[in-house]
């Protein structure tokens, strides 16, 4: 199954709290956190919700 790393490139303050909820979600708490899931999707709706937030690379 293929896999995408996604990595916090922007701070969660001043953003709704589902964006943040999202974040949280996929294991993201602090500018550079790192992490990989699945590429399904469930998580490119996640990532839809915060691309302004997040950088992702396929793995």
């Amino acid at each position: 199954m293929d896999k995408v790393k996604i990595t916090l490139k922007k701070s969660l303050i001043g953003c709704k709290q589902d964006q943040i909820a999202t974040a949280y979600a996929l294991g993201l708490k602090k500018i550079g956190d790192e992490t990989v899931q699945p590429d399904n999707q469930p998580t490119n709706g996640k990532i839809r919700k915060i691309s302004h937030l997040v950088e992702v690379v396929k793995a």
